[in-house]
Parts: C-alpha cells; sequence; structure tokens
C-alpha cells in the first residue's frame, strides 16, 4: 500500500512537471517570436502585405502568438490543477495526452479572439485609426477603449469570470469531463471565461501599439496578478479607476487643450 501511495506520488510530481515543461516551453517560444517580429518591425523590415486577406491573415498569426505569450502563464495554476486532477481521476494511465488537449481547447479560443483582433485591426488601419499597420489608435479612440477596459472592471460579467479563473479547483470540480474530448470542452470552457474576464484589457494593445513589447509584457503581468493575488479582484477594480480617470484626462487633453 505505502509502495502504491509512493508511486502514485511519483506519478503525480512526474505529470506536474511535464505541464510545466510545457508551459514553459510554449510561453518561451511565442515570447521568443514575438521579440523577433518586433524586432525587425523597429527596423522596418517586416511589411505588411496590401491585400485585405493577406494583412488578416498575417495578423491573426501574430495575434494568436501573442496571446499564447501573454495568456498562458496566467492559465498556469488551471493546468496544473487539472493535471493533478486527472491523474487522480485515472492513476492508471497517463495525464500527458490530456493536459495537451486541454491547453489546446483553451488556445483555441483564443484563436478565435485573434480572428477577431486582426479583423478589427485590419478595419482599424484601413480607415487610418492607427497610425501605422502595427501601431497605436489616436488619443481619442485611444481614450475610449482605456475608459472601456476601466468600466468592464466593475461590471458583473468580470467579476463571474474572473471568479471562475480564480479558482481552478471550484471550476474544475463543477466542470469535470471524462475523456480525451472532455478535457478539449474543459479547456474550450475555460478559455472562454479567460476571454470573458479579459477581453477588454487585451484591446489596450491597439493603445500602446500592436507590437509593442512593453505593453505585451505589461498588460501579461496585470492579468496574471488579477488571478494569482489573493486580492486579485479589489486590484482590477481600483486599476479599472485608474484606467477610467487616465482616459478621461486623455480625451480632455485631446478635445479642450490642442
Amino acid at each position: 500500500m505505502e509502495r502504491t501511495m509512493l508511486n502514485l506520488r511519483t506519478r503525480e510530481r512526474l505529470s506536474t512537471g511535464l505541464a510545466l515543461a510545457l508551459l514553459a516551453v510554449l510561453t518561451v517560444l511565442a515570447w521568443h517570436y514575438m521579440i523577433g517580429t518586433a524586432a525587425h518591425a523597429e527596423m522596418g523590415h517586416v511589411a505588411m502585405p496590401h491585400s485585405s486577406i493577406e494583412f488578416i491573415a498575417v495578423s491573426v498569426l501574430m495575434w494568436s502568438v501573442m496571446m499564447v505569450a501573454m495568456m498562458l502563464p496566467g492559465a498556469g495554476p488551471m493546468i496544473l490543477t487539472f493535471s493533478t486532477v486527472a491523474r487522480r481521476e485515472s492513476p492508471s494511465h497517463t495525464v500527458a495526452v490530456p493536459t495537451w488537449i486541454f491547453v489546446a481547447g483553451y488556445l483555441a479560443v483564443w484563436t478565435g479572439f485573434s480572428v477577431l483582433a486582426a479583423l478589427a485591426q485590419w478595419g482599424l488601419y484601413a480607415n487610418a485609426l492607427l497610425d501605422s499597420a502595427m501601431g497605436r489608435t489616436g488619443p481619442l479612440l485611444g481614450a475610449g477603449l482605456l475608459i472601456t477596459a476601466g468600466a468592464f472592471q466593475w461590471s458583473a460579467l468580470k467579476e463571474a469570470c474572473l471568479t471562475k479563473c480564480r479558482t481552478p479547483l471550484s471550476f474544475l470540480l463543477t466542470e469535470w469531463r471524462d475523456g480525451w474530448g472532455g478535457a478539449f470542452v474543459m479547456g474550450l470552457r475555460h478559455g472562454v471565461f479567460c476571454v470573458g474576464c479579459c477581453w477588454a484589457l487585451m484591446l489596450l494593445m491597439f493603445v500602446g501599439g500592436v507590437m509593442s513589447l512593453a505593453w505585451m509584457g505589461g498588460l501579461g503581468l496585470y492579468m496574471l496578478a488579477e488571478k494569482v493575488v489573493p486580492a486579485g479582484m479589489l486590484f482590477g477594480r481600483v486599476s479599472g479607476l485608474v484606467l477610467i480617470a487616465t482616459g478621461t484626462v486623455i480625451a480632455a487633453n485631446s478635445l479642450f487643450f490642442v
């Protein structure tokens, strides 16, 4: 019996280690791609295609990789908890593939968001609302996005979705489904709650610059803090007031002092 328990603990540690390695590798590769792309963009070596289809395709790829870089670390507690629970549900089988499938479901939702973000980017650029293909919005639109994101921090939808993201074990106990298909569906559902929690903040990339590494890192850390710090909900609401105030000052300055 004792040997069985030791073997189970060893398999759980191995499962957790594999999940951590998965998160680390995907995150590092995504950041490597984004840093390289941003560096080429700054040197003028990245030319966006003029065709709308090609523009959107390139943008979807860029946003999808960006979502991996920014959002996967914040999903870490949920993914690690899933790996542990899945191991205990099926102690005699490997959970490496189900963990991959859970992550795939999660990233599939963010890929869908990336398509919408790429379409928004194309629309803004085509209507001269971005200062460049990978740039930022003007001050008034940027102020509107800041105020919108700040107000959303106080919404019931934000609170409901953030609560799901902050309680991995509770989420898995209420959403658990067996098998590989169940792992994918759980990943999808977690992705939906994550997008519901973070979509307004993610649109702030248009304020700081679509290819701004500083904004990617800052927003990524911001959303991670919301999910893992003890007072994450309060942190989000207080920062929401800061976003509203900042947007209001920028809008007033653009309207009355320029």
